[in-house]
């Protein structure tokens, strides 16, 4: 009998270090899907995403999503800061009117701001928003890689389509605030 429990203790000791052994040596690679991360980003940056944040999300359904989702859309802005708006350029001289009357109007709905989208910008969006669909999932039930992101996208889908094109159109945050037109 004692020779069975020395036996068993054996092979607890060297099962725990080779689990040890393991966990030492695989190293995952940081999650990079926010950019560097919403905190990391400079304080006007940071400001510029408050103000965007109040005047987008005005839809009398929506006023409270910026709130609920905050973590995922500052996660989105944080990644288009970081990765400087994946080199797009301002079209503001030719949407931004446009842009700030739909993307403040209760009857414009996202398909609208959808169509303000280059075909670059289109490219970009779906490269880089990060809720890639996993594999493997069930016609139906898909199941996304980071999926309170893809929930915030579809259920505030048009005021985050508003915040990308803003933050594009303003030089991927070159001033402290949103720049509407009045």
């Amino acid at each position: 009998m004692k020779c069975v429990a020395v036996a068993l203790a054996l092979v607890a000791g060297f099962v725990g270090t080779d689990a040890a052994l393991l966990r030492a040596g695989a190293r995952q690679e940081p999650d990079t899907a926010c950019g560097k991360g919403f905190d990391n980003l400079v304080k006007g940056s940071q400001d510029y995403y408050r103000t965007a944040a109040v005047e987008l999300w005005t839809h009398p359904s929506h006023t409270m999503d910026n709130a609920t989702f905050e973590q995922e859309f500052e996660c989105w802005f944080a990644s288009m800061c970081t990765t400087k708006c994946g080199g797009l350029a301002s079209q503001a001289d030719a949407r931004k009117a446009k842009l700030t009357e739909m993307c403040q109007s209760v009857e414009a709905d996202w398909l609208k701001i959808w169509k303000l989208f280059s075909q670059e910008e289109i490219k970009w969006f779906k490269n880089n928003y990060p809720s890639d669909e996993v594999e493997g999932s069930e016609e139906g039930s898909e199941v996304h890689y980071k999926q309170a992101m893809e929930t915030a996208k579809e259920v505030s889908k048009k005021e985050l389509l508003c915040l990308t094109l803003f933050t594009i159109d303003d030089e991927c945050v070159k001033w402290p605030y949103i720049r509407l037109t009045k």
